[in-house]
């Protein structure tokens, strides 16, 4: 004789809760379809009629009415998660994938300079038997990136650094700092009293001279709000701007040029030589350009012994250079998207542009480290 399965009891609370999943347009079909089994069946309904009348399988209202039974009849209307041994990633393994990933994809004779995640995992679901890791055959790319990320490695960035090619870059920065510190300490004394000026220099080359094409239409109410131009222009070739910016007065020497050679070096120093009293002595602070230390350059300087004294920055170290915040504030302000009609109009556009400047002058203060600086 065929065993009969159990009544299913259901409280008020459930079949109250059971029956709203049942008429839900909300729920997903599969818990709908178990609530309606559910409540069926606690109606002593028939399994075969159960089926017939959802359009289901037999066996499919055995498993749902089997669930309720084991787990309760609220709980047996979600799927119940299969016992499973997921695929274990040895240590071995990782250090594999990370291995590969910290080479270049060339190197393993990709074209490609570096890594995608799409292509490293493609590579080592290749290679991964071929290396013994069959835990890899079919990694992800989600788990690939969780163990690159444990292992904190980014194969698909690049981050630029600076080499410091100056064996001498500490020692040579402390000696900038310290030109600075005693700047700030002599700045505080009368101008009268003071028998020397240091400045900061260095060029910017290769300012354009752009020429519009069309002619150039400003802001009209109503019409459009911002200044038009053609996108075609003509280029009227490059100056150059070799500039020094006093660290006690803020004053900004400038002289363009079309190049920046020993020649053009030597008559800027010949304007410092002009501005300052005779028996002062000029500093400079400037980097370690061919022009500075020329022959040219050398033979001008010893025609004027003790007037000039150079502290050079350290390779790769013109960010020391406080002529630097200069440049980068007249680039943001009269030569930012400057047009010329000749490179003689350029040239005169810096020179007033450097004058406005001048009529306001603003002192620049190393802060960087100078804390770690002793007074001098």
């Amino acid at each position: 004789m065929k065993k009969r399965k159990a009544k299913l009891v259901l409280s008020k609370t459930e079949r109250k809760q059971i029956e709203k999943v049942s008429r839900s347009r909300t729920e997903a079909a599969s818990r709908v379809k178990r609530a309606t089994i559910l409540l069926m069946y606690s109606d002593g309904t028939k399994i075969t009629d159960i089926s017939d009348a959802l359009g289901t399988t037999r066996p499919l209202v055995y498993r749902a009415i089997d669930k309720a039974l084991a787990f309760g009849a609220l709980q047996s209307l979600d799927d119940v998660k299969r016992p499973g041994r997921s695929r274990i990633i040895t240590d071995d393994a990782k250090k594999w994938v990370i291995s590969i990933a910290c080479q270049k994809p060339t190197d393993l004779g990709y074209a490609a300079e570096t890594w995608t995640y799409s292509q490293l995992t493609k590579h080592v679901r290749e290679k991964a038997a071929e290396h013994g890791y069959d835990c890899l055959f079919k990694i992800s790319r989600s788990k690939l990136h969780g163990i690159l990320t444990e292992g904190e490695i980014k194969p698909h960035k690049i981050r630029y650094y600076l080499e410091r090619r100056d064996p001498d870059f500490d020692d040579k920065m402390a000696d900038v700092l310290h030109v600075y510190k005693e700047v700030e300490i002599l700045s505080q004394m009368d101008a009268a009293e003071r028998d020397s000026t240091t400045l900061s220099y260095d060029e910017k080359p290769g300012i354009q001279a752009i020429k519009n094409i069309a002619a150039q239409l400003q802001p009209v109410p109503g019409e459009h709000s911002t200044i038009m131009r053609d996108y075609e222009y003509k280029r009227l070739g490059t100056v150059s701007l070799l500039g020094g910016i006093d660290l006690h007065t803020g004053e900004v020497h400038a002289l363009v040029r079309d190049r920046h050679r020993s020649r053009e070096f030597i008559e800027f120093l010949k304007i410092l030589d002009k501005k300052y009293p005779k028996d002062w002595s000029i500093r400079l602070v400037l980097d370690n350009h061919s022009s500075h230390i020329s022959k040219e350059t050398q033979t001008y300087l010893r025609s004027k012994p003790n007037r000039f004294k150079f502290v050079f920055t350290p390779k790769h170290g013109s960010w020391l250079n406080l002529i630097e915040a200069f440049f980068s504030k007249i680039a943001r302000s009269f030569l930012r998207h400057i047009r010329v009609t000749s490179k003689e109009e350029l040239v005169e556009r810096i020179y007033r542009g450097i004058d406005e400047i001048n009529e306001s002058p603003v002192i620049f203060k190393w802060q960087h480290k100078m804390d770690e600086v002793a007074a001098v």
